[in-house]
């Protein structure tokens, strides 16, 4: 059995979307066992009515809940009884637990991550690497976006190795193919660090290494992995999701506007729920936290169920293929400092 701790509590849809992921993947896979963080009073009266194996599914009292406006050095010293730092703790304690799934404040979770549990061997800095779907049906992986701003050619380097062996372990992808988000596709394009980085990159034999990649080819299909500083990444991303949500609603505005285009979309309806669920980030779980010594995935804090049971499979699946091990397998081979 597979063991991973969820947070219940801290996503604008918890805990309810939590609680009916969790089930949802329960039914998914018949050897996970979850342990439900949070008022467990409010959990067990979620549970009831519910069709489930009662003996797969544990409780860790924590009436507290973390807000996302709170500082996270705050709350990791305060709030010692909520159900994100309770999770963590029982992650760290408890060789038992295989993973974490937490839909609440990102900051709070990485630093709680970073001093209660620590980075897999040779690892400088875990990175975040969140999944979105591509034009020719495949998927790309976006590392780091978000947990580390400022980073040298060598953190590059070492988001590029994991998210490599992320898409390739966990989504099957052959030989990943991983670019590096610059301002131009030519060689010399950037600054010093991505200048370097381009070097480094090329350098190393572990990774199929492509070149630069602007950011308007992100969804083309043409890369696998993107490597990011943590700024660049998170606003490629959130640009990227905004984007797609603008068109979706200016669609609908359009169509609606005029008798001959409702026509038309009566005609079109299944094509546009295909496109509706394709960009629809629900259908991707969330950000994996790459690095650290075991496996963390934070979901969107606007998580339905969906996302949440989606959230669980990457837990599950990092765990089932060993990609932590993997991970200080090759990252090991390299010399690795902090600068």
């Amino acid at each position: 059995m597979i063991r991973i701790v969820l947070d219940c509590f801290g996503g604008d849809h918890s805990p309810e979307a939590n609680v009916d992921g969790a089930l949802a993947a329960l039914e998914q896979f018949p050897d996970l066992k979850l342990i439900l963080s949070g008022d467990e009073e409010v959990l067990r009266k979620l549970l009831q009515g519910r069709n489930f194996d009662a003996s797969r599914i544990e409780f860790l009292h924590a009436p507290q809940v973390i807000g996302c406006d709170e500082r996270p050095t705050d709350v990791i010293r305060l709030k010692r009884d909520s159900s994100m730092i309770k999770a963590i703790r029982l992650l760290r304690d408890d060789d038992s637990v295989a993973a974490m799934v937490s839909t609440g404040s990102t900051g709070a979770l990485v630093a709680a991550a970073l001093t209660r549990i620590g980075r897999l061997q040779g690892i400088i800095r875990p990175a975040f690497c969140p999944i979105m779907p591509t034009m020719n049906g495949g998927l790309v992986g976006v590392c780091d976006s978000g947990a580390n701003v400022e980073v040298t050619p060598e953190h590059l380097r070492q988001f590029a190795i994991m998210a490599s062996l992320y898409m390739e372990n966990v989504y099957n992808v052959y030989k990943p193919k991983v670019a590096l988000l610059n301002v131009g596709k030519e060689a010399e394009k950037g600054d010093e660090l991505r200048q370097t980085a381009y070097r480094l990159l090329s350098e190393t034999a572990e990774i199929n290494f492509v070149g630069n990649m602007e950011s308007r080819d992100l969804l083309s299909g043409k890369y696998d992995v993107v490597v990011a500083d943590g700024f660049s990444g998170n606003v490629l991303v959130k640009t990227t999701e905004g984007t797609a949500l603008e068109l979706l609603g200016k669609l609908k505005k359009d169509i609606y506007s005029k008798f001959i285009y409702k026509v038309g979309a009566a005609l079109m309806s299944k094509m546009f729920r295909d496109e509706k669920e394709f960009m629809n980030y629900q259908n991707y779980g969330g950000s994996v936290l790459l690095g650290t010594s075991k496996v963390v995935v934070k979901g969107h804090g606007s998580s339905k169920a969906r996302s949440v049971q989606k959230c669980i499979e990457q837990a599950y699946k990092m765990q089932l293929s060993s990609l932590g091990s993997k991970i200080e397998e090759v990252i090991c081979r390299y010399d690795h400092y902090e600068l």
